[in-house]
């Protein structure tokens, strides 16, 4: 049975001045739950039905587990239809990392203010096997409940990392910086296969002009027939770049 505190405790990781304080957030669904649990040493508590736990006995030996029911996982969740699985997890360290990385791509967001665009973009970093996502200190927070539970699980395979993006970018020399702009190169004739660090904007105002100048490599998807759309939204950017960078 839950306790008043504990469920409490839950709720508050709903808003990120209280994940930072407890240093903890939570996930929900069987995917994501897994995720977390195979992928990191970050697992709490996990909260689930007991249908849940007889089918996940393998999964969650050595883990603190509580019997819940539907009533008292609709108390916790974040959903419109609560799942049968939900734990907390510690927060990972976001700090940016102080040496430069290594990997082929590093993917760096400016300002992406949407949680469903982050969520997808880590998505899609993990399918194209992207490890490392640099966000600016004002992207919405990647264990936003919403961010997290739209990665389907992702979140525990790529790290985030959270900073001053003009800091880091300035430690970066060496590595080809590439650009999501409305009037750069087209993204077929550029190449793309030295070590690279692909820039998406935020939704509303792309790259933010402190960030572009580091950019040498300014790209474009280019239009197809005669829409009328003014962009692209930055996620299915985000996925169309990525495609084009795994094609190399």
């Amino acid at each position: 049975m839950l306790s008043k505190p504990k469920i409490k405790l839950i709720n508050s990781l709903k808003i990120g001045k209280y994940r930072k304080q407890h240093k903890m957030f939570f996930a929900e669904g069987s995917i994501n739950v897994l995720d977390f649990i195979r992928n990191t040493g970050l697992t709490v508590e996990i909260f689930a039905s007991r249908n849940w736990i007889e089918n996940h006995t393998r999964d969650i030996a050595s883990k603190t587990v509580i019997e819940v029911s539907e009533k008292e996982m609709v108390k916790l969740t974040a959903l419109k239809s609560p799942s049968e699985v939900l734990a907390i997890f510690n927060l990972p360290d976001m700090k940016l990392p102080e040496t430069i990385i290594e990997d082929n791509l590093v993917l760096v967001t400016d300002d992406i203010k949407d949680p469903g665009n982050l969520g997808t973009i880590i998505r899609t970093a993990d399918w194209f096997g992207v490890k490392n996502i640099i966000c600016s200190a004002e992207t919405v927070d990647a264990f936003n409940p919403k961010v997290v539970q739209a990665t389907m699980g992702s979140l525990a395979r790529v790290n985030v990392s959270y900073g001053n993006l003009t800091d880091w970018l300035e430690g970066v020399e060496g590595n080809n910086i590439y650009g999501a702009v409305l009037n750069g190169e087209n993204i077929k004739s550029i190449d793309k296969s030295n070590k690279s660090i692909l820039i998406i904007g935020s939704e509303a105002h792309g790259i933010s002009n402190e960030v572009l100048k580091y950019v040498n490599f300014p790209l474009t998807i280019p239009r197809s027939g005669s829409g009328g759309a003014e962009s692209l939204n930055a996620a299915v950017a985000a996925s169309i770049l990525l495609y084009s960078f795994s094609a190399q």
